[in-house]
């Protein structure tokens, strides 16, 4: 599974146009949110749905502008109305490095915050787990033809 998390953009359009499995972005934020560099462009984005993979959304400031579950949700949407739910995740960045605003057993303030927004539980149930679960075994499987 290629993670374009810390890639540059011209490597991630790089590694999108060579890529023959879904592509993930791990953690991170979407521009059209919040306005930063490292954050994947709507092209970006668009071009990492195409190859079937994920766009994992982080929880800190440099991530969504904020550290309010809110915001962590309106990234989600973004990327849900934009792609399609099958292509949102969670994308915590829980490595100590990153400030926000809870931790993993208080996950349930980003439920409430797409709850709140009107994400069905389908949609909540992709996000929290079920998109990410889809590519993990996505990635252990060969491709046609080729074998391990």
């Amino acid at each position: 599974i290629v993670d374009i998390a810390h890639s540059s953009h011209k490597a991630v359009a790089e590694i999108l146009a060579m890529a023959r499995r879904p592509v993930v972005s791990s953690h991170g934020g979407v521009q059209a949110v919040c306005g930063v560099n490292r954050n994947l462009s709507d092209t970006e984005i668009r071009a990492v749905a195409a190859t079937g993979g994920i766009i994992g959304i982080g929880y800190w400031d440099g991530a969504i502008c904020s550290t309010d579950p809110k915001m962590i949700a309106k990234s989600i949407a973004h990327v849900r109305d934009l792609v399609g739910i099958q292509h949102v995740a969670l994308g915590s960045d829980f490595d100590g490095a990153v400030t926000t605003r809870f931790d993993t057993s208080q996950i349930v303030q980003v439920t409430q915050a797409l709850m709140d927004i009107g994400f069905t539980p389908e949609e909540i149930r992709a996000v929290m787990g079920g998109n990410t679960l889809r590519i993990l075994k996505q990635g252990i499987e060969p491709l046609p033809g080729k074998g391990l």
